[in-house]
């Protein structure tokens, strides 16, 4: 079954991994939109859904629909310009889990290709060597699974689906990635991409944190 282009986001209590003064974090469900999209029928979202629980929470950053895993908000105005300036200048470290169709060789390497929007086939984005943003992603074979592979991602930038992009560059395109995967690669019921772990500076006082959701895959 592939992933429905339909909203239905899931009906999932929030998963709530920490939260004190500063900080909210939360592991997202696949399927829920991270912020309203246009239109009352994309309204619900993590946002809305966290701010119904906790009035203060504020965005930092964001995961696609179909992304699962941790995230971090905040809850004063202080800790999203401080956690905006950790993404900014690339101190957060994030590390992804994704199941690949294919199995990737060797078994560590780095995608360096610049990325922009494909504007006649929008929301999609593509590698241009001219015009694009650099976009740098790292990533290690975790194992073979009978014809594909669960490797661990870690984006040393954020660009617009850059891990879907730069996996497809590859030839190995994310199982169950609604725009980027096809045929049999793209027959699944979830996107199998899952933001594993979090590292980042405490806005109060700086202390070095670090946040991990195991993903349901």
């Amino acid at each position: 079954m592939a992933v429905s282009s339909e909203y239905t986001p899931p009906d999932t209590p929030l998963d709530v991994l920490h939260d004190d003064a500063q900080l909210l974090v939360v592991n997202k469900p696949a399927g829920l939109l991270s912020v309203p999209g246009k239109g009352g029928h994309l309204a619900d979202c993590l946002l809305s859904r966290l701010q119904a629980a906790f009035p203060d929470a504020l965005l930092v950053h964001r995961l696609d629909r179909d992304t699962s895993g941790v995230m971090v908000f905040a809850l004063t105005p202080y800790a999203q310009r401080h956690l905006g300036l950790q993404f900014e200048r690339r101190q957060i470290r994030k590390s992804y889990v994704a199941r690949l169709n294919g199995e990737l060789e060797p078994k560590t390497g780095t995608v360096d290709l610049p990325l922009i929007v494909d504007w006649e086939n929008r929301p999609r984005q593509k590698v241009c060597q001219e015009t694009g943003r650099q976009a740098h992603t790292d990533w290690r074979v975790l194992r073979h699974e009978e014809g594909t592979t669960r490797v661990r991602l870690m984006p040393k930038t954020g660009r617009s689906h850059q891990l879907r992009v730069h996996m497809l560059a590859l030839g190995h395109p994310i199982l169950g990635d609604p725009l980027y995967a096809e045929g049999a690669a793209a027959d699944h019921s979830r996107m199998y991409l899952h933001s594993e772990e979090l590292r980042l500076k405490h806005p109060d006082g700086g202390a070095s944190m670090k946040f991990r959701a195991p993903p349901e895959f």
